[in-house]
């Protein structure tokens, strides 16, 4: 018997005590984020340290120029989230395994599409985004190797978003690990040529993460037939590997205002690391390495975002409405608690955690710390924000929290760090960040109170109360 028409969906996230739900189904998430941005440090520490602040400045614009074109499929997998916590919460296990295949169908084409776009189009984008002179060809040769690596590196990602809309955070966490320990020791060997190892210089790098995510992918498909995974495609389930075009049509109206949010976020970073751009190669490096600390402080708050996202989905399929409210304040919660605690932490180390990245002896260190010091409280702001937008979108309301992050960050942030740059100097282009964090998170509980967002519907009967 197939084991999907026989088992429940396990481990369900709209029973138990709120708090400790959560907790333990973002705690996995947390650390799973944890080791991807520490992972991205360490290489980072290892790029800066062998390679000098060129290599560094060249590392920070590919990876903004990565952000941007993978968003497109970022989207379509939250979108794949929320359709499947919707049907699992409704114990509407078929159709949640239709959503798997008709994603896994669209999701292989767009990854290959967006793959090709990074390679082909990597020197164009970086000689628009102002790259420094001396970084160019470092940077061009780290991001082709990157970005063909994207079809294996995202499928893990849809896999990933799949086990965590059923309600299993664990397992992508123990793969995200192997995948990290992974790059972190061919890193180095790959970069210097240690032992039989070539010497690649950067292109090592980014052929150490392209190896350490296809090996990752490949054992976690296996794992997931080997352990009988209830959602995985079986012989008999593959005619669910087509395009259903009522479950396209669902992904591409959720999925792509998600994905549009980042192009958002992205768009506005490629705008400040312009600005940033013209102050030097120090200036870049500096803004690449407090980027990378906030990365740490952001962590919280995405890791709650995702966690609320699944649960208030499946909790929205199942009516459980006066849950998905108390899951909503606990989420904000945990976030200012959290996050606050990073954020004291790191002030309390900020000269020391720059200089991990960066070499003492130039000006970069200064700039540094000078961004943290103005920065990185905002990002409570930014993380109530997350968590509130979370809930919402897991309704299939996608378009005013694209609308409200398109407000502070392209109508907000990026003319006042303009105007501040140009008028009070390099220093003064920070202050853009809280005012702009701060519109965010108001704009956003005020449409959670007052908005309609409850009232969306996805496939199916309404989401609605």
């Amino acid at each position: 018997m197939d084991p999907s028409k026989s088992k429940p969906a396990k481990p369900t996230l709209t029973e138990g005590p709120i708090g400790k739900t959560l907790f333990l189904f973002s705690l996995p998430i947390l650390l799973g984020n944890i080791l991807q941005t520490l992972n991205g440090s360490i290489n980072s520490v290892w790029i800066g340290k062998f390679l000098g602040e060129q290599a560094l400045a060249a590392t920070s614009n590919a990876n903004i120029i990565m952000f941007l074109l993978i968003s497109a499929i970022f989207g379509i997998a939250m979108a794949a989230v929320i359709l499947i916590g919707q049907n699992l919460g409704a114990k509407r296990v078929e159709e949640a395994k239709k959503v798997v295949g008709t994603s896994t169908v669209f999701f292989m084409v767009l990854s290959i599409v967006v793959g090709l776009i990074g390679v082909i189009f990597s020197r164009d984008i970086l000689l628009w985004m102002n790259t420094p002179h001396d970084a160019l060809e470092l940077a061009v040769a780290y991001t082709q190797i990157i970005f063909a690596g994207v079809p294996f590196m995202f499928g893990y990602n849809l896999v990933m978003a799949v086990l965590r809309g059923s309600g299993d955070a664990k397992t992508p966490f123990y793969f995200l690990l192997l995948s990290a320990a992974l790059d972190v020791i061919l890193n180095p060997l790959l970069i210097e040529g240690i032992g039989p190892f070539p010497k690649m210089g950067i292109s090592g790098s980014a052929l150490a993460t392209f190896i350490s995510q296809l090996i990752s992918f490949v054992l976690l498909i296996w794992y997931l037939y080997h352990k009988k995974y209830f959602l995985r495609i079986t012989r008999n389930d593959l005619h669910m590997l087509t395009l259903n075009w009522t479950i396209i049509r669902a992904l591409i109206q959720k999925g792509l205002p998600m994905g549009l949010n980042m192009v958002v976020v992205s768009v506005s970073n490629l705008i400040l690391i312009q600005l940033v751009n013209s102050y030097g190669s120090e200036a870049a490096a500096a803004f690449g390495v407090a980027m990378q600390i906030s990365s740490y402080v952001q962590m919280p708050a995405m890791a709650i975002g995702g966690a609320v996202t699944s649960m208030a989905a499946q909790n929205i399929g199942a009516g459980n409405w006066n849950r998905v409210h108390r899951i909503t304040w606990t989420g904000v919660m945990f976030n200012v608690g959290l996050t606050g605690l990073i954020v004291a932490v790191i002030h309390l180390f900020n000269r020391q955690a720059v200089s991990l990245f960066l070499p003492t002896g130039g000006t970069a260190v200064d700039m540094g710390v000078h961004i943290n010091n103005i920065t990185l409280w905002s990002f409570i702001l930014f993380g109530i924000f997350n968590v509130v937008a979370g809930v919402v979108r897991s309704s299939g309301a996608v378009m005013v929290p694209l609308i409200v992050s398109g407000i502070a960050l392209l109508f907000v942030r990026n003319p006042l760090a303009s105007f501040f740059g140009h008028s009070y100097g390099f220093d003064a282009i920070w202050w853009s960040f809280p005012i702009s964090f701060f519109i965010a998170a108001a704009l956003n509980i005020l449409y959670y109170r007052f908005g309609r967002w409850k009232k969306t519907r996805l496939i199916g009967a309404p989401a609605g109360s």
